[in-house]
């Protein structure tokens, strides 16, 4: 269980949002019991196998590895949905994970950083940003060599 990620999004989803991306995505949370017909990770003609799809967002109470608490809510808002996340995601199950971020900028009326991605072990996330509804990657890892940030002592700070 070491190849972990914290995976961070908050992010409102338009009111247009089709239902069926609802289903799947309180799926996801956890409080639905399957997802929708016709969505991804949906049984097509052939039942899927029982890991073939399970939530990615449904987990809660106290994080393993990445600390903090793990949680999920979305929320019915005036303009929308409301969506906030905080999970341990293993590696094997990324692949899993970006066709739902891909769905959520899509939908998302937020623009700019809808989220994070960061290896458990790493101090510096990769960024999720909606650009008119398609999902980029943004790496804010530091450069490595000669020139490289580096720590700096702030005064006052702990010696």
């Amino acid at each position: 269980m070491g190849d972990m990620y914290a995976v961070d999004l908050a992010l409102n989803l338009r009111a247009t949002v089709p239902s069926a991306v609802v289903d799947e995505l309180r799926w996801h949370l956890g409080t639905a019991s399957g997802p929708a017909e016709g969505t991804p990770g949906a049984p097509a003609e052939e039942p899927a196998g029982p890991d073939d799809a399970f939530p990615l967002l449904a987990e809660r109470g106290t994080a393993w590895r990445i600390g903090g608490l793990l949680v999920g809510e979305l929320h019915r808002t005036d303009c929308g949905w409301a969506l906030m996340a905080r999970q341990e995601v293993h590696a094997e199950c990324l692949l899993d994970l970006d066709p739902l971020l891909e769905q959520l900028a899509r939908h998302s009326s937020t623009e700019g950083v809808i989220g994070q991605i960061r290896f458990y072990e790493d101090h510096v996330p990769e960024l999720l940003i909606s650009e008119s509804g398609t999902l980029v990657r943004m790496a804010l890892k530091p450069a490595e060599g000669p020139g490289a940030a580096r720590p700096v002592a702030v005064a006052g700070g702990p010696e």
